[in-house]
């Protein structure tokens, strides 16, 4: 967070992208710390700075601005009690809706709280009266770091905008010097043509520089992630597709892994970097949240193809920056804008290709996996074997990986939740069991033995609160993902303070709280221990006991197999 040439190449892509969205006003004040800022925000020639000696001042004709022309205006101001002097505006834009984006400069994180000149704790100093908080860094103006800023900076206009209009507050930390010696030379970081990086728009909008593609090419890729509350657009979303023949890449937890364009093991096939270039799409449409995929994270943050997310809650689940145009419709709403119009083309090599490569890494799948009880063949089983009407829960982790690369495609899947908002690992059998409480059918949680550990009193739900769940659980001894991991290599501490084996007999705390416990050697037996606490009206604990190191190689001979697939 040093004030070099970094600093201002950041805060000048920050403020020229608050230009291309359409700011054109903002209020400064004197001050130091606040340099950078001031400075960006006057060169920008989109935008006119208007300059106030009392920051207090300084914030009400922000304000007053904002009523008038309905459009974000900026505020900035240098540390300390500067910034708070601008909470009245702040709450005042809060309450009767006006768009703000508050720009404080502060003190970078070793002169908080030490003594230092003219610091206060500033984060989240406005509280609840802000839409959006944000401690913005400014150092390292990578390619990547300038496209993250592009998308920040959109983000923030955007949320000041969307109904209910209000502030948003990004507290920007700076370290002398303060003045650049030398001028930058011209910014050729945003997009062409001067359209914002990220665009927000109806369906019923034009916006300059990016449209929504109502006629999705043929070689267009539709990627489903996780689907918040609220009715389920799976069948609706599996019908588009289909229509179209336009391949789905669908996380279990959005529901659409259904029907001939459903794709099952992209995970594996974007592994394969033949498969992966031969597969560039030209469009790609995206619904739900982002996949936990590493693979397809990746694929997607390298494509040059235009996309398009449906985000009714302007989610904004984008970390590598990469989507131009984003609709503020709900999904069943949204896929008949991408030529949900058209009828159904004849079967096209686009989709096959997909859906061969997809058939081809099962197979190779089915194989290693064979009948020995393994984690991923417990993942696998459960989505053959769970019907329509059960929920599965599936914990952080292993477990949701295991889960999306290995569950198949079905025509009548079961309900797929976890808690992949901050994605812990924390209360996680309370949370199966709050869904235990008002699902219309059985519950079943697959989850992980620390994890299990980390909400054991959690259990005491079964018998205070008379619920029953099926509670898979895959015992490792320890954290088993972290051997996937490169701290695994650090053999001196790794296996006390990473892996953290505990040695719990689960047996015992099943009887703790009330609960059955099976403990299945063989597939056949797992299945029946399933069916029976599906069936049944009590908690039972199913153990599944698996070795960590064999995990992880196991999981190698499944990569390799589907990469020898694919070649042949």
């Amino acid at each position: 967070m040093t004030a070099t040439a970094d600093s201002y190449l950041l805060l000048r892509a920050l403020c020229d992208e608050l230009g291309r969205c359409g700011m054109r006003d903002a209020c400064t004040s004197p001050g130091s710390r606040s340099t950078p800022i001031v400075l960006s925000l006057v060169r920008e020639p989109q935008i006119r700075c208007w300059s106030h000696i009392d920051e207090r001042c300084a914030g009400f004709f922000a304000v007053g601005a904002a009523k008038a022309g309905g459009r974000p205006v900026a505020i900035t101001c240098t540390s300390g009690t500067a910034a708070a002097n601008l909470a009245p505006a702040v709450i005042e834009a809060r309450e009767a809706g006006v768009p703000l984006i508050v720009l404080t400069a502060d003190r970078p994180p070793e002169l908080r709280d030490v003594g230092a000149g003219q610091a206060i704790d500033q984060i989240k100093l406005y509280g609840d009266a802000v839409k959006w908080f944000l401690e913005l860094g400014v150092h390292d103006a990578s390619p990547e770091r300038l496209r993250w800023m592009r998308t920040l900076a959109c983000r923030a206009y955007w949320t000041a905008l969307a109904s209910p209009p209000g502030p948003v507050h990004l507290n920007v930390p700076l370290r002398e010097p303060l003045v650049l010696e030398e001028p930058l030379a011209p910014d050729e970081s945003g997009r062409p043509h001067g359209a914002p990086w990220v665009t927000l728009s109806s369906p019923d909008i034009r916006v300059t520089g990016v449209e929504v593609a109502r006629e999705p090419p043929p070689r267009s890729v539709i990627v489903a992630g996780r689907y918040g509350p609220g009715p389920h657009p799976a069948t609706e979303l599996a019908m588009y597709a289909a229509g179209l023949n336009l391949p789905v890449l669908a996380d279990p937890l959005s529901r659409a892994r259904t029907g001939d364009a459903a794709i099952a093991h992209y995970d594996l096939l974007l592994r394969d970097d033949a498969f992966a270039a031969a597969h560039r799409p030209d469009f790609v449409l995206r619904v739900g949240d982002l996949p936990t995929s590493k693979p397809l994270r990746a694929w997607l943050a390298g494509l040059d193809a235009q996309q398009a997310a449906l985000d009714p809650d302007l989610a904004w689940h984008d970390p590598d920056g990469v989507v131009a145009q984003r609709v503020p419709l709900r999904y069943d709403q949204g896929i008949g804008l991408f030529g949900g119009g058209r009828l159904r083309p004849p079967a096209g090599a686009w989709l096959e290709s997909w859906r061969a490569g997809d058939a081809a890494v099962a197979g190779a799948i089915a194989h290693v996996l064979g009948v020995e009880l393994s984690e991923p063949l417990v993942a696998a089983q459960l989505g053959e074997w769970l019907p329509e009407d059960v929920t599965l829960f599936v914990a952080s982790s292993m477990p949701v990986r295991d889960v999306e690369e290995f569950f198949p495609v079905r025509e009548d899947p079961p309900r797929v939740l976890s808690n992949r908002g901050a994605s812990g690992i924390d209360g996680t059998v309370s949370a199966a069991f709050g869904a235990a409480a008002v699902a219309d059918g059985p519950v079943v949680l697959l989850i992980g033995d620390v994890a299990l550990a980390h909400d054991i009193g959690g259990l005491m739900a079964a018998r205070r609160l008379g619920l029953a769940l099926t509670i898979v659980l895959l015992n490792n001894d320890g954290g088993g993902i972290f051997h996937f991991l490169p701290v695994a290599r650090a053999q001196d501490a790794f296996e006390e303070h990473v892996a953290t084996p505990h040695g719990l007999d689960f047996a015992q705390a099943a009887g703790l709280y009330g609960c059955r416990y099976e403990r299945p050697g063989n597939l056949v037996e797992l299945r029946a221990a399933i069916e029976s606490g599906v069936g049944g009206l009590a908690t039972t604990i199913v153990e599944v006991r698996t070795d960590r190191v064999e995990n992880l190689a196991l999981h190698r001979r499944i990569a390799e197999a589907a990469q020898a697939a694919l070649g042949g």
